[in-house]
């Protein structure tokens, strides 16, 4: 059953346990499941002592395969929600002896096809007994040409490298994620090929830890030596690991109790694990993990709730989504009514309002003095009610235009203002703004046509159209707006776009709630727009380049893409946006926005990574262009077959 009920989370975590053969599966799988606890089994498919040479010396080819029992021994549901398969750990398929390594290459083979012909979910492929791990990836990638539904968890162990510690004898150790991107890079077919992280009682740093949350982690093995003993003489694991342990919890990753118990019981619990050993599947005593298992669903159930906020975006991790082009298409209720349901803008929002009628009117003339305020893109209200819930807060008059072009959002707007009574207020305008000519100009400009890079939904050109019914001191809010990119690792989302085998997906900047990432680095500023734009040269074609330092305390990382995101300033102090130092805190209206790399580039600790990030204006659209120059160079990728259109 799963780890218990976390509160405000639907999601179930599960945990597994690594088991040693046993040719009675159901026996297996009703000791540790039905009386264990445990979820799932990671459970060896053939017999240990088995090699091909020598069952070919012994039979001439023709004997059975031993393997742990018949399909039939289990439903094809119980093999595939109850066992994760484990391939034999002798298996060296680069080792230098030729035998052992073309009994190893026909053992993989046959082991999986098996696990395959089972239905499994999941196969845990042994670790890479060396550096060099050719032949072994040769082999993975063809047998991944041929499975369909089955991942396959590559076993790494989570090593500290020679950054992390001082060990003397650390120079023979070989850094985990070198391993692990040696590997996939030779596996050409390696979005079913994921990790299985060995957990071991040392950590590496903290930083390096951070990099695997980018990465395919599926599962986190960790051994029963890795458990400290608490004062009442149960397992417990270092502050470190209880950290990983939850941070695996938040990424979807399923735990595997690994090992023999090594934790006395406490006096009194004695009894119940009598003459229990591996051996023993009868059913009646206490499993002698069972400690360790009832440790981490106490580690998942003590995790506190979800916000409201993340609970609303779990269905949008890592699910890349085009960006709106509210200019070119008329945006739907459903869209508008998602929006409208995020109080925290639309505070922000009444707060630089007020500030901006304070400003503009003193209290000694509220009375007397009615202040225009535009509404640019006023969708179905949201802003005129902000405004309107200014004006009274403050005790200031005010004339309201509400702009916008969608005509079915017209239609509701209409609506509002009789529902409301503010007909002698609100004066809708059912047009384009940069091509409205508006009676009188405007004290205070307000708009929402900010996107998740700021100015990708072409606030810039729709600002400076409007700017013309603006008075020359009047205040628009927002009044400017930054974007920052940030190089990450996203494996998921690198395999995602990288699936569909075209290169105009991986032209395409993506809105996405980012989740399973690594930041490898802070965030940079690219572009700023200011407005009213009192430049006399109007053009908001940019180019920027920036050097983003990796930390030497990180390890090498790949970069899939980097993450963008806006901070902007509404008015004076008060500001709105999703840059991760700076972020509005329970604000959902805008997810990041993600510029994948055709080519993901291996970054060192220490190094710097050169990027050139290019916004790109024609008569008719607008579009973005990158590209990184150092440690090695890529191609120029451009956003132009996906541009955001201005209009003809």
């Amino acid at each position: 059953m799963p780890l218990g009920e976390r509160s405000g989370h639907k999601e179930s975590r599960y945990c597994g346990v690594e088991t040693e053969f046993y040719d009675d599966i159901p026996q297996l799988l009703a000791y540790n499941i039905s009386s264990g606890g445990f979820d799932f089994a990671v459970a060896p498919l053939m017999d240990p002592a088995y090699r091909p040479s020598l069952m070919e010396k012994g039979t001439g080819g023709s004997g059975v395969l031993p393997f742990a029992g018949s399909d039939l021994v289990l439903s094809p549901s119980q093999w595939s929600s109850h066992v994760v398969g484990k391939i034999s750990s002798w298996i060296d398929l680069d080792s230098e002896d030729e035998i052992l390594r073309m009994d190893s290459e026909t053992t993989l083979k046959q082991e999986v096809a098996w696990a395959s012909h089972l239905s499994l979910q999941a196969c845990l492929l042994p670790a890479p007994k060396g550096t060099s791990c050719a032949n072994y990836a040769r082999c993975v990638n063809q047998i991944l040409l041929g499975v369909n539904n089955m991942q396959l968890w590559l076993r790494i162990p989570l090593l500290k490298t020679d950054d992390d510690s001082m060990d003397i004898n650390s120079n023979s150790l070989v850094d985990s994620w070198e391993l692990w991107n040696s590997f996939r890079m030779l596996c050409e077919h390696h979005s079913q090929l994921s990790i299985a992280l060995d957990v071991l009682s040392s950590l590496p740093s903290a930083n390096s830890l951070g990099r695997w949350f980018g990465e395919s982690v599926r599962a986190a093995i960790i051994d029963t030596d890795s458990f400290l003993t608490n004062a009442r003489g149960y397992p417990c694991l270092s502050k470190r690991h209880q950290k990983l342990i939850t941070e695996f919890f938040n990424h979807s990753v399923q735990i595997v109790i690994s090992g023999k118990p090594v934790h006395g019981l406490p006096k009194g619990s004695a009894d119940l694990a009598a003459n229990n050993n591996d051996s023993n599947f009868d059913g009646v005593h206490r499993h002698p993990l069972r400690s360790y298992l009832d440790y981490v669903g106490y580690l998942y159930q003590r995790m506190d709730p979800l916000p409201e906020q993340e609970r609303f975006e779990l269905g949008y991790r890592d699910f890349l989504q085009s960006p709106l082009q509210p200019l070119m298409d008329n945006l739907e209720a459903q869209t508008y009514e998602t929006f409208e349901k995020d109080a925290v803008k639309y505070i922000q929002y009444q707060r630089a309002i007020c500030k901006a009628l304070q400003d503009r009117v003193p209290d000694g003339k509220a009375l007397m003095i009615t202040t225009v305020l535009m509404v640019v893109g006023a969708g179905r209200g949201p802003l005129v009610r902000a405004s309107l819930q200014a004006a009274e807060e403050t005790g200031r008059k005010l004339k309201i235009y509400a702009v916008e072009k969608n005509p079915n959002a017209v239609v509701t707007l209409h609506s509002l203002v009789k529902l409301e009574g503010w007909e002698n207020i609100v004066t809708i305008v059912s047009s384009d703004m940069r091509y409205w000519d508006a009676p009188e100009k405007a004290d205070i400009l307000v708009s929402e046509l900010l996107g998740s890079f700021g100015d990708n939904e072409l606030s810039p050109e729709c600002l400076d159209g409007a700017q013309r019914f603006l008075k020359d001191d009047g205040i628009s809010i927002p009044s400017s707006y930054t974007s920052f990119i940030q190089p990450i690792t996203a494996s998921k989302l690198y395999n995602d776009v990288k699936s569909h085998k075209d290169v105009v997906h991986f032209e395409t900047a993506y809105v996405v709630k980012l989740h399973n990432v690594a930041r490898l680095a802070p965030s940079q500023p690219v572009f700023t727009f200011t407005h009213p734009n009192r430049s006399t040269n109007k053009s908001n074609q940019r180019y920027m380049k920036l050097q983003f330092d990796i930390p030497s305390e990180t390890g090498s990382s790949m970069v899939h893409g980097f993450a963008g995101y806006f901070d902007a300033k509404l008015y004076k102090d008060i500001h709105l946006g999703i840059e991760p130092t700076t972020a509005t805190p329970n604000m959902f209206s805008w997810f990041s926005i993600f510029f994948p790399l055709r080519t993901p580039v291996v970054v060192h600790p220490g190094s710097s990574l050169e990027v050139h990030f290019w916004r790109c204006c024609g008569p008719a659209k607008v579009w973005y262009e990158w590209c990184i120059t150092s440690p090695s160079p890529s191609s120029i990728q451009n956003s132009n077959g996906r541009s955001y259109w201005v209009g003809l």
